[in-house]
């Protein structure tokens, strides 16, 4: 005879399942390195002290 399956279980072992395969294509999709999202903060930064340091007064 076989086992009886806890269908509960079952369903959410699934769902897990399908939300990781979902956040791993998100990651492909949309992700970048942290290394990469401090690069553009740095480039940002520097672009509005740039633009600060030719402001005129008026």
């Amino acid at each position: 005879m076989s086992q009886p399956v806890n269908l509960t279980k079952f369903r959410k072992a699934k769902a897990r399942a399908e939300k990781s395969a979902r956040a791993g294509q998100n990651a492909v999709k949309f992700g970048r390195s942290n290394a990469q999202k401090r690069l553009q903060e740095t480039k940002n930064a520097a672009k509005v002290q740039h633009l600060d340091q030719h402001k005129r007064d008026r």
